[in-house]
Parts: structure tokens; sequence; C-alpha cells
């Protein structure tokens, strides 16, 4: 299935995600939300089956924190995949906070 664009990552304010899109349909999404500390807590993040093995889940959460890197945001990396990502990765003025930490 060849694709004729690149994906894009876009930030979607009204469902609290940032979502992946390959030829105009969503293919994934990384959740966030805000805790009491005004922490960006990232909880889960999901890629459609259909797209599968395609890096698009890196591709998502590197975009997604180098936009909360710009927004001199902390994250909380609650799902595994994020944290799998922060721990491999460094992203350039991005505070990242322990998600057991209070």
């Amino acid at each position: 299935m060849a694709h004729d664009a690149a994906p894009t990552v876009t930030r979607n304010d009204e469902k609290n995600r940032y979502e992946i899109h390959v030829d105009g349909a969503v293919a994934g999404y990384t959740l966030f939300t805000t805790d009491d500390a005004g922490r960006t807590v990232m909880p889960h993040t999901k890629i459609d089956p259909a797209y599968k093995g395609q890096g698009l889940g890196s591709t998502l959460v590197a975009d997604a924190v180098s936009d909360l890197a710009d927004r001199h945001a902390t994250v909380v990396p609650e799902c595994p995949f994020v944290a799998g990502y922060l721990s491999e990765h460094d992203v350039p003025g991005l505070t990242v906070a322990s998600p057991d930490a209070e």
C-alpha cells in the first residue's frame, strides 16, 4: 500500500491528543492531560493496526514531545511507549517528570 504524502502530526485540543494522519486518515494518536501541578501527562498512545510497523508511533511521539518542548511543558510519560521513546531520545528543552514522583 503506497502512501502519497508523508505522515503529518497535529495537535487536537478538543480531544486532548496529538494525531498522526496518513493520506488524510487518522492513523493513531497519543493522549495528553494536565495534572494538578500543571504538568502534561501522556497516558496512552495508539496506532491503528492497519498502520503497524511503519514507524508511525515514533514519528507521532517525536512530533508531540517536540511541540510540548516548544510550549515549555513538563511531561509525565505514563504511556510505556512514550517513556521508552524519551529514554532513548534527547528532546531539547523538554522537562520530563517521573510518573511516580509527586
